[in-house]
């Protein structure tokens, strides 16, 4: 895959950004996030980000290096953000695997319906950035996985869950992963003001989730 290496910024701009003040990093990379989202990756330019935003091109390199730099930023950021969110709605729940999973789920989706953009950002983009810098958001991914698997495991060992086997086994991995694409990809469709407002259709992902693993009725 060829990558487009970011603009540069020339010396009169750098210059000029010396002069403002120092630009608010949040509003560049939901401008970042907004062009990446609008046009993709590879089409954007630094003068695009920076016009988006009010600042002049030289401004961002107060903050991050390169364009792919900015990439890795923002995709760090929001997948952190969901990780923390996951493991405290977990936290929150209780013992119980049931509560855990329709917590979890509740969580996942609510964020990937107001934050459609920044879903599809992460998702669509990272793609573009060199192993390196995608190591980290892998590991975040697989750390949300693996809370799923706990939450499953933790539901066959109680008795609470019992999801299909395939061939008489059961593949847990498996299941997080069709569960999490499922939650994922809503924010590719959904859009506010339908008839299930966020809310509603977190609570409907929860009840398909626990009906998926075969959850007991309390």
């Amino acid at each position: 895959m060829t990558k487009r290496k970011p603009a540069k910024s020339g010396g009169s701009t750098s210059m000029a950004s010396e002069r403002e003040p120092l630009p608010s990093i949040e509003a560049i990379r939901a401008a970042a996030f907004q062009q990446f989202a609008e046009r993709g990756y590879p089409v954007v330019t630094v003068r695009d980000i920076m016009k988006a935003c009010g600042l002049t091109q030289g401004a961002l390199y107060n903050h991050f290096k390169s364009k792919d730099e900015l990439l890795h930023d923002i995709i760090t950021s929001t997948q952190a953000e969901l990780e923390r969110q996951c493991l405290q709605a977990v936290s929150e729940a209780g013992a119980d695997p049931s509560a855990q999973l329709a917590a979890f789920v509740r969580t996942y989706v609510m964020r990937h319906c107001r934050l459609r953009v920044e879903a599809l950002v992460a998702n669509r983009e990272i793609g573009w950035l060199d192993q390196e810098r995608v190591s980290d958001i892998r590991r975040s991914r697989r750390a949300i996985r693996d809370i799923l698997v706990g939450i499953l495991t933790s539901g066959i060992e109680k008795g609470v869950f019992d999801p299909p086997k395939i061939d008489g086994k059961r593949d847990l991995k498996a299941m997080a992963m069709a569960l999490l694409d499922q939650c994922t990809h809503i924010s590719m469709w959904y859009i506010p003001g339908r008839q299930l407002d966020e809310a509603q259709m977190a609570t409907l992902y929860a009840e398909m989730a626990l009906r998926s693993v075969g959850a007991t009725e309390k």
